[in-house]
């Protein structure tokens, strides 16, 4: 039975902070999470303009009953060089999803492609010695390519209309991963993992990520949209006979990663 939250003097913020931030659904989740594990903390979306950023760390820096705080688009890439600290796997993403109070600074820690893989490989496909295609580089992307990398896919093939982004991130990987990395395209054929990391499908009429008509049932495809519940690119990969996961999948996985990070039941492994 879901316990009721304890809100008091004692309790810990952690806010989740966002442009937009209406779209978020962790808030509810993490708190519920910290609430039935006995953890007296919850979890508050704060909707932060890029121009201030800056300001609002500096405040938040200066709020003693806040131990952490999660990231959200646009600010992942930024935060990153608020953090004295980051994890090997957020250096290579470029950007943070989670920051932790630690030895007067912030830790950063990039968790969206363990949230990701984790998701993934629920649903029985395991992406080790195959080659795969991520399209997105963002924040969420690039935390998603270097975990894809990290659990073993023979090649990875990256793809973003950012041409800039994408190459950024080809050689920061490249030199966590050498020559197991290169450009991408539209076409999945020829990879057994499709993965869609841009915000394609939230809206009615988007185009979608790949060409969904390329696809052959014995690849898995992946998306981090989780509105609608089913993205079409996750509609057009089940009617073809694909294996799925749509967004939420990703966001139950890593639900739990992140409220045991800001409860300290885990910790930040710093290289």
């Amino acid at each position: 039975m879901a316990q009721p939250l304890r809100i008091d003097g004692e309790t810990a913020f952690f806010p989740i902070i966002g442009h937009p931030i209406g779209q978020v659904k962790s808030p509810a989740s993490l708190s519920q999470i910290m609430a039935d594990r006995g953890h007296n903390g919850m979890v508050v979306p704060i909707h932060v303009l890029p121009e201030d950023l800056p300001g609002w760390l500096a405040q938040a820096a200066a709020v003693q009953n806040c131990p952490g705080i999660v990231v959200t688009v646009p600010h992942k890439a930024p935060c990153l060089a608020f953090c004295s600290r980051v994890t090997a796997r957020a250096q290579a993403a470029g950007a943070v999803n989670i920051m932790l109070r630690r030895d007067g600074g912030w830790v950063g820690d990039a968790t969206d492609g363990q949230g990701y893989m984790d998701g993934i490989a629920a649903q029985g496909f395991d992406v080790a010695g195959k080659p795969a295609l991520l399209v997105g580089t963002g924040g969420a992307g690039s935390a998603i390519a270097y975990e894809i990398l990290a659990r073993g896919a023979s090649e990875l093939a990256l793809h973003d209309i950012d041409a800039a982004r994408r190459d950024a991130l080809i050689a920061r990987l490249d030199a966590a991963f050498p020559g197991r990395v290169r450009i991408g395209g539209t076409d999945p054929r020829g990879f057994a993992l499709v993965a869609n990391a841009t915000p394609l499908g939230m809206r009615e009429g988007d185009p979608l990520p790949v060409e969904a008509g390329l696809l052959t049932a014995e690849q898995f495809v992946a998306d981090v949209v989780t509105r609608p519940a089913i993205p079409p690119l996750i509609a057009a990969a089940r009617a073809t006979g694909c294996g799925t996961m749509p967004g939420s999948g990703m966001f139950e996985a890593q639900a739990v990663l992140l409220a045991e990070l800001l409860m300290g039941v885990r910790q930040i492994a710093l290289d």
